[in-house]
């Protein structure tokens, strides 16, 4: 029987995912092809170890997936809709013009949201065109500001995004930002949001409201950080320092005592 093997590539992966076993470590991001998360349930099954943790991999793929499993730290009223059917069902749920924003499961810069006037403007349009599912629902927020946190190692970083010509906030849509204290409370909201979702490390996107209710907008293991003091540089440094740490834990747990 092989020792135990560290996983450091995607090419890697495929090679030896057949003699992959318990013990051996997966270490970094897999960028899986729609169908091969199958090898990943398999390889758990077995006893593989995976970092960053699978979970927190799988929810960062998709909103969908982190509406259903993060859904306690968002917007009250967040669901996620699996057909045209439960999409038309909602109106027996909804004021009929409350204003709604729609996140498509995969999408990234702010071109996967959109803002609607009411679920009856939403069926609209998604019956003339075809809608791909899943998709995230959720009430709109008026007047929420919107945040930027960056949690990785010892670094602590948030930052506002703003921009009075569109609701979405990113500095792709012309959005700028500007660099505010990180409150202890906040922080320990991204922790909890962190360790429900298994992120050793994450880039989240905040919404305050106006009543001041802190929710989850999105989590992810990579952003964009044009904004941040950290950077894109000094923030893949100290997550790769967290898997080579990660990858000492795990020999260390191999040694057995003398």
């Amino acid at each position: 029987m092989p020792p135990p093997r560290i996983i450091r590539s995607l090419t890697e992966f495929r090679q030896l995912y057949s003699h992959l076993a318990a013990g051996d470590l997966v270490l970094g991001c897999l960028p899986l092809r729609p169908g091969e998360e199958i090898k990943v349930i398999d390889l758990l099954a077995r006893g593989v170890r995976f970092f960053p943790p699978y979970l927190a991999q799988a929810l960062s793929r998709s909103k969908a997936a982190q509406a259903e499993v993060l859904r306690e730290f968002m917007v009250p009223g967040t669901q996620v809709v699996y057909s045209a059917a439960e999409l038309s069902g909602l109106g027996a749920r909804l004021p009929p013009e409350t204003p709604l924003v729609l996140k498509r499961a995969r999408g990234h810069l702010g071109l996967g949201v959109s803002r609607w006037p009411s679920l009856e403007s939403l069926l609209s349009v998604a019956g003339a065109c075809d809608l791909e599912y899943p998709v995230v629902i959720q009430p709109f927020v008026a007047g929420a500001r919107d945040f930027r946190a960056v949690l990785v190692g010892d670094c602590a970083e948030l930052y506002e995004r703003v921009n009075p010509h569109d609701f979405r906030r990113n500095l792709y849509q012309g959005g700028e930002a500007r660099a505010v204290d990180f409150p202890a409370a906040w922080q320990e909201f991204c922790r909890r949001v962190m360790e429900r979702g298994a992120f050793p490390y994450a880039i989240l996107d905040l919404l305050l409201a106006p009543e001041g209710d802190l929710y989850l907008s999105e989590i992810n293991l990579t952003a964009g950080l044009r904004a941040s003091r950290l950077g894109q540089t000094e923030f893949r440094r100290r997550v790769a320092a967290l898997a080579e740490e990660e990858a000492r834990r795990w020999a260390d747990s191999l040694r057995t005592p003398a």
